[in-house]
């Protein structure tokens, strides 16, 4: 990896120097298909032509490429030899003129990790598909370029593939040429893009299943737009393909971006293709939308997996403006892509389609990837310091995405929506086609807000670190607050900001007691107001009656870690799922979240308000998350002298639940799912065994292949499935999917001789596909196993370095993230600690990693302390 590293001082010079017009790609992927002869990796011919400006000529630069081989090399009609030029990862030009044509012809190979030119055999047919991804820096393995991304250009795409294939790229098909003997394939011809960067130009090309549809709109000044609209997944996927409410989604986005950009879609048709064995959840390719295929449901799954499924695919309709049309300089201004598509994909998403909750969900699942992020010794600005490309892979995290994301929520409320859309219409007509940099974006939101933004971005996006509000109150004798006030904490010594934020403050009290004792705890008061500060009054409240529960950052308007006094957090413990108003209850359930994490809740505490109002959670995305957060409280925060009675309690629970909800419904699944993973005894391994098999059966739940797998999972992690079992099933299930599940099944099982070979297969080989690799990790790093995982501790700091060295950056991290033997104890950290001070000059992306993991197990560790002092 080291060689193909480019820091960001390289590319201001190779910016400062030259100018890209065009490239022409061409792409002859023949050779995807049939037996692959010889030695060394399987390879496609690809020939590129750059025409680009030198603003001093005779001056030297460099084009990349990650390729086998270089054929050939013509700069200006003089060839270049390969040997000298070339040295794996970039091709040395010199004597460069004024306007330069340069030619490279090279064998590049389909790539089995995701990143470049992916190649896949479905397993179920034996078709072959193709698809691009490379973000941020990629297509230099498909292409010879400048991978960069403020040297835009217009790129011409032509692929040559097997008749009768499927082939897309960011531009409408220009031409199809057959040819060959009984014209097995076919040359497509695409028209030429409009100037984007390099890392969003993409194909696809395969025996898609290819589903077309129509967007039309007229404008107010009579013009009219019309649209193509394509989806794609595998045709072994086809039955489960629900093309119909992808475009439903995609059109109501449409609206709503054109309703509030005031700028029509510039790229022409809009493709959006659904690939095997993705590494992202989504990239916003210009006209050609990669997704994973993941999101093509092969079972029943809640609303909540569909809620998501319309949030990305809106949150890559909005980098069509945010990042495609208007591109970041370099990637320490991701944010302005990556931030503003997290935001407007929950905006758009709640005022546009049928996911009116969204921000629930945002506030509930996005925050808590946030707070998280937010609080590892890795935290940084939104706006980050980015050295180099190493460093821009590592910064596609919760900072970027949801913090970004939540800074633009409290900037919304703090300058107003109005001139917050106002600025960005004003953004996109100003640098269209163009690149930009945060001073770009804050001269217009100036303008329209009339606000101080550059005092405003020193504050939210200049510094790292979440702030904690906690509120305080006084009463006089008749029960009426005499003051209340938000006191503001800075996120540590490290990160002293203390920041301006518009937030609201709820009263709520208990309403309608029932005999039961039960009843409905309801707002009653409320205020907005500008904290900025360590202490603010709330004026407003002055007066009011005395509160059950004193609810900072009510209605969820600024970005900052809540805690509660006293008597609120008491009648949480009692009354939680009394609270009426869903974004409160998913609210609270978040702040409890954070107290636990921060140890200052015991997680049998925490596990008990999941047991108690688990059940009484209406919404299924706020459940889901819940139960995950549960399952980490017991896996990871609670005692391990508790964690065998804890779990037990869990599984009743869960069992009890399961029982209890509708037959048929999204509880239902989410309270089996929650089961199967949770699932303690004998007991519960016979039920899950036959459920399997038809012998056992729950009201109205549909035992489908996707939970089938769930449940086979835990038994097998249980050591209650063996290998003939697990067999069995991927026989019933023998698909790409049955494939990931059958080998994370067998890398979970409960034994010594399983995990040694799990771990060759992940460390010591590079044979496993990326998804294969990621189900092999989640298979052995089975929390339950850690006298089994022990022996592996001294193994993982011993080899990272030579991973990180030899692999590519994605099974890299996957492998140093996956396998940090996270259920050690203080004699982990103590090792961890010692990798770090013996490799000060490891590469800082791997450093960064190690750091984070190691926070990680420190907090849990302190979470343990604390869960065991509650016992005492």
């Amino acid at each position: 990896m080291p060689g193909e590293n480019l820091t960001r001082d390289e590319a201001q010079e190779r910016a400062r120097l030259l100018t890209v017009d065009a490239y022409d790609v061409a792409l002859d992927l023949r050779s995807a298909v049939g037996e692959h002869a010889g030695e060394g990796p399987r390879t496609f011919r690809s020939t590129t032509t750059l025409r680009f400006r030198c603003a001093e000529p005779g001056a030297a630069s460099f084009v990349d490429l990650i390729a086998p081989r270089v054929t050939a090399a013509r700069l200006n009609g003089r060839e270049l030899d390969p040997k000298a030029v070339f040295d794996g990862a970039r091709i040395a030009l010199d004597s460069l003129a004024a306007e330069n044509e340069l030619v490279v012809e090279a064998q590049c190979a389909y790539s089995r990790t995701g990143e470049g030119l992916h190649r896949f055999v479905d397993p179920e047919d034996g078709q072959v598909y193709l698809y691009t991804q490379y973000e941020p820096a990629d297509s230099r393995r498909v292409f010879a370029n400048f991978e960069q991304p403020d040297l835009k250009a217009r790129f011409t795409f032509s692929v040559t593939a097997p008749q009768g294939w499927t082939v897309l790229s960011n531009g409408a098909v220009a031409a199809l040429e057959p040819w060959g003997a009984g014209d097995v394939f076919a040359t497509t011809h695409f028209a030429p893009t409009e100037p984007i960067s390099t890392y969003i130009t993409a194909v696809v090309a395969g025996p898609y299943h290819y589903v077309r549809d129509h967007y039309s709109r007229t404008f107010p000044d009579g013009s009219a737009l019309e649209i193509p609209l394509g989806a794609l997944c595998r045709a072994s996927l086809a039955k489960h393909f629900d093309a119909d409410d992808i475009f439903t989604v995609t059109k109501q986005g449409l609206d709503f971006f054109h309703d509030h950009f005031d700028y029509p879609y510039p790229f022409g048709k809009y493709d959006q293709a659904f690939v095997p064995e993705y590494n992202l959840g989504a990239m916003e390719n210009p006209g050609c939308v990669t997704f994973r295929e993941e999101f093509v449901f092969r079972g029943k799954v809640t609303q909540a997996s569909y809620e998501h499924r319309a949030n990305v695919i809106l949150h890559e309709m909005a980098h069509m403006w945010f990042g495609d049309l208007v591109t970041m300089e370099w990637w320490d201004d991701l944010w302005l892509k990556e931030s503003f598509a997290d935001f407007m994909g929950a905006f758009s998403l709640v005022e546009s389609t049928r996911f009116t909750d969204g921000w629930i969900t945002f506030a509930n699942r996005r925050k808590a990837w946030a707070y998280r992020a937010d609080q590892l010794p890795s935290t940084h600005p939104v706006t980050a310091d980015i050295r180099d490309l190493e460093d821009a892979k590592l910064n596609f995290d919760g900072i970027t995405y949801a913090k970004g994301a939540s800074v633009l929520k409290q900037l919304v409320a703090y300058a107003g929506r109005d001139a917050f859309l106002e600025g960005a219409r004003r953004y996109f007509k100003r640098h269209a086609y163009g690149n930009t940099r945060l001073t770009d974006l804050l001269s217009v939101l100036t303008e329209t807000s009339g606000r101080d933004m550059a005092a405003w971005s020193r504050a939210w996006l200049e510094t790292a670190g979440v702030n904690v509000f906690t509120p305080q109150a006084t009463y006089d004798a008749a029960g009426h607050i005499t003051e209340l006030s938000i006191v503001q904490e800075a996120a540590s010594a490290e990160h002293p900001t203390l920041r301006p934020h518009r937030v609201a403050v709820g009263l709520y009290r208990r309403a309608g007691a029932a005999a039961d004792g039960t009843g409905a705890l309801v707002r009653y008061a409320r205020a907005e107001v500008d904290v900025d500060g360590p202490r603010t009054v709330v004026a407003e409240l002055t007066g009011a009656e005395r509160p059950d529960l004193i609810l900072v950052n009510d209605d969820d308007l600024t970005y900052c870690k809540v805690r509660f006094d006293e008597v609120s957090l008491d009648t949480l413990r009692a009354h939680l799922g009394e609270l009426t108003d869903p974004l409160a209850r998913a609210l609270c359930w978040s702040a409890l979240w954070n107290l636990t994490r921060d140890a200052l809740m015991p997680a049998r505490d925490f596990l008990d308000l999941v047991e108690r109002f688990g059940g009484a959670e209406t919404d299924i995305g706020v459940l889901q998350m819940v139960q995950a957060w549960a399952q980490s409280a017991l896996q990871h925060y609670a005692a391990p002298d508790w964690r065998e009675e804890g779990g037990l309690r869990v599984a009743e629970g869960a069992l009890r639940e399961l029982r209890l909800a509708t037959p048929g419904s999204g509880h239902q699944l989410a309270w089996a799912r929650f089961f199967a993973q949770t699932a303690a005894t004998d007991l519960d391994q016979r039920l899950l065994l036959g459920l399997l098999d038809g012998t056992a059966r729950i009201d109205g739940l549909d035992v489908d292949q996707e939970l089938r797998w769930t449940f086979l999972a835990s038994l097998a992690a249980q050591g209650a499935a063996d290998e003939s079992l697990i067999a069995a099933e991927l026989t019933r299930d023998h698909t790409a999917s049955g494939k990931r599940h059958q080998v994370r099944c067998l890398a979970g099982r409960p034994s010594a001789a399983v995990k040694a070979e799990a771990w060759a297969a992940v460390v010591e080989s590079d044979a496993l596909s990326n998804a294969l690799v990621e189900a092999t990790i989640a298979g052995f790093a089975q929390p339950s196993q850690a006298d089994l995982l022990a022996p592996y501790r001294d193994r993982y700091f011993a080899v990272i370095e030579r991973v990180w060295r030899e692999r590519s950056i994605e099974i890299a991290m996957s492998i140093v993230r996956g396998l940090f033997p996270a259920q050690g104890d203080t004699t982990t950290l103590e090792a961890a600690d010692a990798w770090l001070t013996r490799h000060p000059n490891a590469a800082p992306a791997l450093r960064r990693l190690v750091l984070e993991a190691r926070d990680d197990l420190a907090r849990a560790l302190r979470g343990q302390e604390c869960d065991a002092r509650s016992a005492v």
